[in-house]
């Protein structure tokens, strides 16, 4: 049954409209059960009706005319209840309705399961007997199985329009994804296709279909030379039964077989890189649904083939930043660095990718820069967007694709009006980080970019409240030496010299990773990150605490601080290296004054450990983005679960007060440097609990400073106290918008919804 399973989710997957999707869908699924009845009902959200899309067993007759509300009939039982129903006798039912389109009285058997996307009910999976027969226990987890895994496909199907219906072509379409940062932006998707990724290329329409087919030739060209090449290479090496091989290839790649069929597709409309994507895929799928073995392995030569052939086209038809629109919404599998760097700054609007973490290098380059960005937006069909009228919306993780006029104003509106609020808060920015009673709240920033422009933001700031020093470290391609590392850190010093800068050690792990330190793990959040790493490469560790030290020579702003800490002995082996580096130092005659060192609050056992870790360290530095996703068991880099990811749970704030309380009562300085200390309302609550900093990205810093300006300290302590007695997030961050107008301070958080 899996094999039946896998193929028949292969065919919908390469189905090319929703009728034929849902046509594959019955066909094959009445043939695997030996049923006599198929059909598919989908749930109409607008008309809150079930319809008869296709059916096979059924009159066609009744397909899109017999309408069921939730609750009538079987089918909508079904829907209604979202669980299966199996029926030996069906018109025996109490709930059992009969159409006269269908016919379906001639059937006594029935089976229904609903079709469920992300606790959404998109419709009903029937099967149907002529005869009695009570559907055993393998039938149903079958037809449960085969419900389960269409639904992604067919959510994907309606939500994207990869899968359209044909009278409701080129229309809106919102696609879900992490939000990485914030901002709103209107503009043309630009797609990026990785080199040689046949699934990525996008959709194009030729200018000169006459040149595209020139190309195509010259490109098959190269790779029946290249193909010649290596054949003769492995000659002596290889059987003639096996050199035979490279003679299929040639023949795969002549006129007759691949050329020929490319070919026609670029005369229908198609440009030569998009037209091979689309002959390999078909053939690709075809080969992988038959049962000869043999024949399925030549699906992997022609997908390999058709890379080949790809990659020389590609290398005529690079990208310039003259092509880019004036408002680029990047899009792409998986946006590097480097491709950000090849887009002028002025064209680029946002990033949108449907790889890549919240902490990824791009991601925090992105929040350095302000540029709205999403990640995670798997279900994003890249070849039929390219192009395309975008919304992009920072804030809530959200894609429109073609939006609808009166969807554009508003974002329009929602645009002007945050330009319009940045120009005003610009004016502020002299202003110190004070209360209207006079309560200080020190505001620092998180760097490791060059993009951090230090001028002009040490006169705003407290200092440094994090640096991340795995930011070079992923912009190498080797771990930096001793003297790199010092260079680096010395001009970060000095730049905010005499305000503390506090560096965090290598943080590696999670979803932060080296290209020439992989860490590949089952479940990364968990494994090997942070401090683990560090203390299980002491040489590591002890090469960037030397280069620290020395970097802070006469300097005295160095703050150390320790990631991912679970326990003390961690700290205590920290700080013991930390003794020896300053002892080699001095062995070379290089005094250097003992830095103050922190620990990282955002694994949940530091927080029954604050007694001893007081004993031990000089501040600590909560980690509220990590510290939310413990406590919650929430990956928020998965766009699945993003929506139970937020700082404002309630479980997550009593953490935070508790916390804040004990470290006041131990006599240790406490700062946020997490995502909650840049939300304006959620610095307004910090400031409550009574932590001393604040670090947040750049961008963040002037609509803080603008609350905590206008709010007395006895206003936050009080919403404070009505905050931590709420019961839901939702009801939290309801009374957080609704005291900030009170304060007629809503204007500076995000847009409502």
């Amino acid at each position: 049954m899996l094999d039946t399973l896998r193929r028949i989710v292969q065919e919908v997957n390469g189905a090319r409209s929703l009728d034929a999707a849902l046509a594959t869908m019955v066909r094959r699924i009445r043939k695997a059960m030996r049923t006599d009845v198929c059909s598919i009902y989908l749930f109409d959200r607008e008309r809150d009706r079930l319809v008869l899309m296709d059916t096979i067993g059924l009159r066609t007759q009744a397909v899109g005319i017999v309408t069921l509300r939730l609750g009538e009939g079987l089918v909508g039982l079904v829907g209604q209840r979202e669980e299966p129903l199996n029926l030996e006798d069906a018109p025996g039912h109490p709930q059992f309705r009969y159409f006269a389109e269908t016919g379906e009285e001639r059937f006594s058997s029935f089976l229904g399961v609903p079709i469920i996307h992300q606790r959404r009910m998109l419709g009903v999976l029937v099967v149907q007997q002529q005869e009695k027969r009570r559907f055993d226990e393998g039938d149903e987890a079958f037809l449960v199985t085969m419900a389960a895994q269409l639904a992604g496909v067919l959510a994907h199907a309606l939500v994207s329009g990869t899968l359209n219906r044909p009278a409701e072509p080129d229309g809106q379409a919102m696609f879900s994804g992490v939000a990485a940062s914030p901002g709103m932006a209107i503009g043309e998707i630009v797609v990026v296709a990785p080199p040689a990724d046949l699934d990525s290329v996008p959709d194009l329409i030729p200018t000169d279909p006459d040149a595209e087919v020139v190309r195509l030739h010259a490109a098959l060209a190269h790779v029946r030379e290249d193909i010649r090449k290596a054949g003769a290479r492995l000659a002596s090496r290889i059987s003639t039964q096996e050199l035979a091989l490279f003679d299929v290839y040639q023949q795969m790649l002549g006129d007759a077989a691949l050329g020929n069929e490319v070919e026609k597709r670029i005369r229908e409309g198609q440009w030569a890189p998009g037209a091979l994507a689309d002959v390999v895929r078909r053939h690709t799928q075809y080969l992988e649904r038959v049962d000869d073995g043999y024949l399925r392995e030549r699906a992997m030569d022609i997908r390999d083939l058709g890379r080949r052939v790809l990659a020389h086209l590609q290398e005529s038809n690079e990208l310039t930043p003259s092509t880019y629109p004036a408002n680029t919404i990047l899009v792409g599998d998986e946006i590097s660095a480097a491709t950000l760097g090849e887009l002028p700054r002025g064209r680029l609007a946002a990033l949108v990718s449907i790889r890549g973490s919240s902490n990824s290098h791009v991601a925090i380059l992105a929040r350095a820069m302000g540029i709205p960005t999403v990640l995670g937006m798997v279900d994003l069909p890249l070849p039929r967007i390219n192009g395309a009228k975008a919304i992009l919306d920072g804030h809530r993780g959200r894609l429109f694709v073609r939006p609808e006029p009166q969807l554009a104003k508003r974002y329009e509106r929602l645009i002007k009006e945050e330009r319009a609020l940045a120009e005003v808060l610009e004016h502020e920015q002299h202003l110190p980080s004070e209360t209207s009673d006079g309560h200080r709240m020190p505001l620092m920033v998180n760097t490791g970019l060059a993009v951090d422009m230090v001028a002009q933001l040490k006169p705003r700031v407290s200092g440094v409240g994090l640096y991340r020093t795995e930011v070079p470290f992923m912009m190498n391609e080797r771990f930096p030496s001793e003297q790199e590392q010092t260079r680096l850190y010395h001009e970060q010093l000095s730049s905010f010299a005499p305000l503390p800068v506090v560096m965090r050690t290598l943080d590696i792990g999670g979803d932060k990773d080296l290209p020439y330190f992989p860490i590949n793990e089952a479940n990364p959040f968990l494994g090997w990150r942070g401090i683990r790493v560090t203390l299980d490469h002491p040489e590591v560790l002890m090469v960037q605490m030397r280069a620290m030290l020395m970097a802070s020579r006469e300097l005295d702003n160095l703050r150390i601080l320790l990631p991912m800490i679970t326990s003390v002995d961690e700290v205590d082996t920290a700080l013991r290296l930390l003794a020896r580096a300053r002892e080699e130092l001095a062995e070379d005659g290089i005094e250097v004054a003992s830095p103050k060192v922190g620990v990282m609050i955002e694994v949940p056992a530091t927080l029954y450990q604050l007694s001893a870790l007081a004993e031990r360290v000089d501040f600590f530095s909560v980690g509220s983005n990590d510290l939310t996703q413990y406590l919650l068991a929430v990956d928020r880099n998965n766009a699945r679960v993003a929506s139970l990811y937020d700082a404002c749970h309630p479980a997550v704030l009593n953490a935070l007060a508790r916390l804040a309380e004990e470290s006041q009562r131990l006599g240790v300085p406490a700062s946020v440097c997490g995502e909650l200390a840049g939300d304006p309302s959620g610095a307004l609550l910090l400031m409550g609990m009574g932590f001393e900093a604040l670090s947040m990205n750049a961008p963040s810093l002037p609509r803080v400073r603008a609350a905590i300006r206008r709010v007395s300290i006895g206003d936050a302590r009080s919403l404070v106290a009505e905050t931590l007695s709420l019961p839901t997030t939702a009801v939290v961050r309801a009374h957080l918008r609704q005291r900030m107008t009170d304060w007629q301070i809503g204007h500076l958080l995000p847009p409502q919804d």
